[in-house]
């Protein structure tokens, strides 16, 4: 064989070349193509669609070819050994037996020769080879991707495990925060559960006293349990707390036009600030407007109107509070002689009525002045008859006890005897409505002969 350095011409036998020094390479150098060309051959044998994937190729190549610098190291390390050994003996001969083998090389001759037990045959595996077993190969692989396997089983059960704490985070948070509160109070509610409920709307209403959901939920609670009075008490305890919080008064308008009370929703909003009456606009309901102004006194029948920008107008005139089941406005109102309130409401688009605007009115007729009474004052000495004119529509009362007459007084019929002696006479008038004229008054004295 040569010299892979210099090219001389080595003896069998001889370990390191006379020329250059170089040692010889008995053992060729590892290619890990042969291991991947072995396990490709043995896939395509097998017939696998992959024989080797490229992870794998990858690794391996890299593995492999570590393994065969550390074992040429390995085998030069042994070499430079018996290299040692061989030429401190100065031609003589080292013998080493194990088992039942013999191992013995000579220095003279350069031939090294191993028995391995089975008489001298050279077999096993060859020191030459430089592949390694296909099959292990195999399994080494199926080991990688099983490792694989569970790595990606395991991160898949922690993400799942992750997954439910942080649904279970989420759950606990969510069934105590004022969504889940109210939940679970509705749950209770339908199945008839009403104090639990209760309980649970209470909480929210806790959590969140300035929303409007939990009001309307527990006021369904309490009518539930026909107790309508407190639940308007709830709202209106919540309105005092705070009255400038629109949810609050949304969740109390429902309520009160689901229970048929209307009429409360301007009651409610009557004192509420500007800023809640402009969010609330379409349930504001402004009263109708009168044409006449009460504080003037009319001498004739009125014609009264009224106007307003809802929807429809009621009114009575008897002093009662209106509603929608009243007189509806369609033509002006006739305002007779005397007094006559008139009270009257405006019903917006939305069906809520306005407060009741309430206007008492007078018409007071011209009366006739103070009746004209016959004979006049004076003294008389013959029987006399008394005699009150009277108008039409007009009835006298009269007195002789110098007290002023009233309805109450003794009514005027006919002429009246006047009597003996001195008599304070005073008569008046009194018309439909019950308007008094002034009061005329008479002396008289009867003497009779």
């Amino acid at each position: 064989m040569r010299c892979t350095n210099c090219g001389s011409e080595i003896p069998e036998g001889q370990l390191y070349c006379k020329r250059c020094g170089k040692e010889v390479r008995i053992v060729p150098d590892y290619n890990p193509l042969d291991d991947v060309l072995a396990a490709q051959v043995k896939g395509g044998i097998d017939g696998g669609d992959r024989p080797l994937d490229d992870y794998d190729y990858e690794k391996s190549y890299t593995s492999d070819l570590r393994r065969g610098e550390g074992q040429r190291a390995e085998r030069r390390r042994r070499d430079e050994t018996r290299t040692m050994r061989g030429t401190s003996a100065a031609g003589g001969r080292t013998s080493r037996t194990s088992g039942t083998g013999r191992v013995s090389r000579s220095t003279g001759t350069g031939r090294v020769s191993r028995n391995t037990g089975n008489g001298g045959k050279r077999g096993g595996t060859s020191r030459m080879t430089g592949t390694v077993d296909p099959e292990r190969r195999r399994k080494m692989a199926e080991k990688k991707r099983e490792k694989k396997k569970k790595l990606r089983r395991r991160i898949i059960l922690g993400f799942i495990i992750l997954i439910a704490a942080v649904a279970a985070a989420v759950f606990f948070l969510y069934r105590n925060s004022y969504a889940g509160q109210i939940g679970q109070g509705n749950r209770a509610f339908s199945e008839g559960n009403y104090d639990q409920a209760a309980g649970y709307f209470n909480n929210a209403i806790g959590k969140a006293p300035k929303r409007g959901e939990a009001y309307t939920a527990l006021a369904k609670v309490y009518l539930a349990k026909d107790d309508q009075d407190s639940a308007e008490q709830m709202f209106l305890d919540a309105l005092e707390s705070y009255p400038d919080e629109v949810p609050i008064y949304e969740a109390c308008i429902a309520f009160y036009i689901d229970t048929e009370q209307p009429q409360e929703v301007s009651v409610i909003l009557e004192d509420a600030p500007d800023d809640v009456r402009s969010e609330l606009s379409k349930y504001v309901s402004e009263g109708p407007s009168f044409s006449l102004d009460d504080s003037e006194v009319f001498d004739d029948v009125q014609q009264l109107s009224l106007e307003s920008d809802g929807e429809a107008i009621y009114y009575t005139t008897d002093g009662s509070e209106p509603d929608t089941s009243s007189q509806k406005y369609t033509d002006p109102i006739q305002i007779e002689e005397g007094t006559t309130t008139v009270s009257a409401i405006s019903v917006n688009e939305a069906g809520i009525p306005s407060l009741p605007v309430t206007k008492e009115y007078t018409v007071e007729f011209p009366v006739e002045d103070a009746p004209a009474v016959t004979p006049s004052t004076g003294q008389y000495e013959q029987p006399t008859q008394i005699v009150i004119q009277v108008p039409d529509g007009y009835t006298a009362y009269y007195t002789m006890d110098k007290s002023d007459p009233t309805e109450a007084s003794t009514k005027y019929t006919g002429p009246i005897d006047m009597p003996e002696g001195n008599t304070i006479f005073k008569a008046v008038l009194v018309n439909g409505k019950g308007r008094l004229t002034g009061v005329t008054t008479r002396n008289y004295e009867l003497v009779l002969n």
